[in-house]
């Protein structure tokens, strides 16, 4: 099949995976889903990973799955394991799209704590158009990500948004004018996101996300709080404020 299966690259606190299929729009084969949630899990069982970047090559961002290529195969299912695997992600996750993004790819950048695009971005879910009855996991993240309203534009009338309403919408976090500007923002962003406290930054991450399922556990959120606030990363960010100078935080 024309393209290479997704590449990860780990450096340092930063992780990378890049889809390489740009001849198909980056859609997604089956082998491609297995090999995303293998990276996701190494990236998971490396500590000093914090943050992870999504990104794509050729002038599309993704087209979703290929739902011709395993028959009797629930592409649904396929689909709402790898998003959910991606929303439950130990690290803060960015994903710089460029293009389009179409049917559940829609659904695997909502799953990232932060989309970046540029106005030549659109994105498009057919599923209703083809008799696929969307996914409870990606339905959620439609809802409590975009709203009620905007998970029937997408999902129901099968809208196509361009990139000024995907802003509107709340799907991108920031719109940049091309792909030069998205590298730069992004990289900033990256930077931004590096230089935080690893245990409050993670540990924020996970309790938002379950605030936002109305599932937060009282008991995991108080153990965080305990060990960040008695961390020498809190001591070390306090001292830094003070002497108005960078942080040198260790994670600990």
């Amino acid at each position: 099949m024309p393209g290479l299966p997704p590449s990860l690259l780990i450096d340092g606190a930063l992780a990378r995976i890049t889809l390489r299929r740009p001849r198909l729009a980056n859609r997604l084969e089956l082998e491609d889903l297995r090999t995303l949630r293998r990276q996701l899990d190494q990236i998971n069982r490396t500590p000093e990973v914090r943050v992870l970047l999504l990104e794509a090559e050729g002038k599309h961002f993704c087209s979703g799955f290929n739902i011709h290529a395993a028959p009797g195969v629930d592409p649904g299912a396929l689909f709402e394991a790898l998003a959910d695997d991606w929303e439950a992600a130990r690290p803060v996750t960015v994903a710089a799209i460029h293009g389009g993004i179409y049917g559940g790819a829609t659904d695997l950048a909502l799953a990232c704590d932060f989309r970046l695009g540029t106005r030549a971005c659109e994105m498009f879910v057919p599923a209703a158009k083809l008799g696929l009855h969307f996914y409870r996991g990606g339905m959620q993240r439609y809802v409590t990500r975009l709203g009620l309203s905007w998970a029937k534009r997408v999902l129901l009338a099968c809208e196509t948004l361009d990139a000024e309403t995907m802003l509107v919408s709340g799907f991108l976090d920031r719109l940049e004018a091309d792909a030069s500007s998205l590298d730069a923002a992004v990289n900033v962003l990256l930077q931004n996101l590096l230089g935080m406290a690893p245990l409050a930054l993670l540990g924020m991450k996970r309790h938002l996300n379950a605030i936002a399922r109305n599932t937060l556990h009282e008991a995991a959120l108080r153990a965080d709080l305990d060990q960040a606030n008695a961390s020498q990363d809190l001591a070390e960010g306090l001292a830094a404020w003070a002497a108005k100078r960078s942080p040198k935080f260790e994670g600990r």
